[in-house]
Order: C-alpha cells, then structure tokens, then sequence
C-alpha cells in the first residue's frame, strides 16, 4: 500500500506498510538512510502521520525510529528531485528493503 500526493509548495508525501520481518533495524535503516543521502531533497519519515518528523539522512534517528513490522512509514520530502526520492524510498519498502532473496538464500 503506497500513498503519493504533493502540495502546492512541491512537498512530496507518500506512505507505505513496512512488511519486513525485523522492522525498521540495522540493515533495512542503513539501505533506508544510504538511499535517501543520494537525493538533493530534504526528506523525512514519521511513524505517525502527525509526525515526529525525522530526517530520513540521519541513520542515528532512523534507527532510533524502531518501528516493527506492520507499521506504516510516512515520507515527506522537498526540493528538486522530492517525487523521485519519496519514490525511490517507497519502493524499497515495497521490495521488503531487497532482503527476500537474501533471508531465502539463508533459509
């Protein structure tokens, strides 16, 4: 489930159900985190569609984020390159932060 909408200020939003079986932990943080330093863009993620904001580039306060599976991540992002890096960032939720074949190679 992905939800993309922007504003009128180019404020790029989306939202998504992070499936992975560990949550939000140190692998899919950092793949998370490595991701979104390649955008210009300021992004963010929350828990909560109220927020707390935090930044998507900081692999401090995504980890400390601790969301567990089942739980949806919201990201916001503005600037230049904000629709393909709420995209992009979607899309590695969506692809279970590509560990499906890794946790099916260890099985």
């Amino acid at each position: 489930m992905t939800t993309l909408s922007s504003t009128a200020e180019e404020m790029e939003e989306a939202s998504v159900l992070m499936t992975h079986a560990v949550g939000l932990h140190a692998r899919p943080s950092v793949k998370l985190t490595k991701l979104a330093k390649t955008f210009t863009a300021h992004i963010e993620l929350a828990v909560s569609e109220d927020g707390p904001w935090i930044d998507a580039k900081s692999i401090v306060r995504v980890m400390a984020a601790k969301a567990p599976k089942d739980t949806v991540l919201f990201f916001r992002a503005e600037g230049d390159d904000a629709g393909d890096a709420v995209s992009a960032l979607t899309a590695l939720v969506e692809r279970d932060f590509d560990e499906g074949q890794a946790d099916a190679a260890n099985a």
